[in-house]
């Protein structure tokens, strides 16, 4: 087995593919012929974009996780013309395979919509952690064996306020800003929430489906807005991979967890050497390609 075959194993064992949705496109979806003399890093981000790649060229990186997969619809053509394609023919080669857990990634249990929803129940006040009482469910399609499911919906087990939750979602994702619908009549200042539906990267059908009174995900449409405040909910958005950039250091933990597993019951003491030596790096180039000015 190749060392991107074994990387691949422990993603899967992390974020099962056959959890993504059926349309999108997971997996190893660039791999290159040959492995890059000497390089033992592995880059995680959340776009593979001109300047991650860079990177990647500039570092001993053999392996990109890119939570977005760069190949997303059939291809005609592969040229140096194209950005995106120039940015793949590079890696490969280089010597740099591309994998994409995406939607998998979102639903698994203790995957990103479950670290999202982590982060509706903690807050800071006077410097201090504090946690509020509620209960994580699912929303959407659920998975066998209590693995996961679509969304989430978190219900405090006493009501809080709007602007409680909107403080909660800026410290989890280290934010400064947010945006935030009302409906009408409503006073953010007062009690009145119990639950709130969350959903990474664009989820807005995917949260209009629960009955919670805020919806918090990346980015929604202007008429889904406007639907959702005129039903009585209260909407939340963040940046697309504002709602997913942070994950990133959960999964650099995980996976060197798995990759430490796999060292230990390596048989061949050759790739149990090389796995041993493996590195998992996050990205000081990837960033939410919007800015407040």
């Amino acid at each position: 087995m190749s060392i991107v075959r074994a990387v691949c194993k422990c993603m899967e064992r992390i974020a099962p593919l056959r959890f993504a949705e059926k349309w999108d496109n997971v997996g190893l979806l660039l791999e290159s012929p040959h492995i890059r003399p000497r390089a033992n890093r592995i880059l995680l981000t959340i776009d593979l974009t001109p300047e991650v790649a860079e990177e990647a060229l500039n570092t001993p990186t053999f392996c990109i996780i890119a939570y977005h997969p760069p190949l997303f619809k059939p291809l005609s053509s592969l040229t140096l013309n194209n950005p995106l394609q120039s940015t793949l023919l590079r890696c490969a080669a280089a010597g740099i395979s591309v994998y994409s857990p995406h939607s998998a990634l979102d639903s698994v249990t203790n995957g990103i919509n479950d670290w999202l929803a982590e982060g509706c129940s903690i807050y800071v006040q006077d410097g201090n952690k504090k946690i509020y009482a509620s209960q994580t469910s699912i929303v959407g399609e659920t998975f066998e064996n209590g693995l996961g499911g679509q969304g989430r919906m978190v219900t405090y087990a006493a009501p809080v306020s709007v602007k409680k939750v909107e403080s909660m979602v800026k410290f989890w994702l280290k934010l400064d800003q947010i945006q935030v619908a009302y409906p009408a009549g409503l006073n953010p200042e007062e009690k009145n929430i119990t639950s709130v539906a969350l959903g990474a990267g664009s989820a807005g059908s995917l949260v209009a489906s629960s009955n919670a009174n805020v919806w918090v995900t990346g980015e929604m449409s202007h008429h889904e807005v406007l639907a959702a405040v005129a039903s009585g909910h209260v909407v939340i958005l963040c940046g697309h991979t504002n709602t997913e950039r942070g994950y990133l250091r959960r999964l650099a933990r995980k996976l060197r967890e798995e990759i430490a597993a796999d060292g230990e019951n390596e048989v061949d003491p050759a790739v149990a050497q090389t796995l041993e030596g493996l590195e998992v790096v996050i990205s000081e180039k990837d960033k939410h390609p919007l800015e407040f000015v």
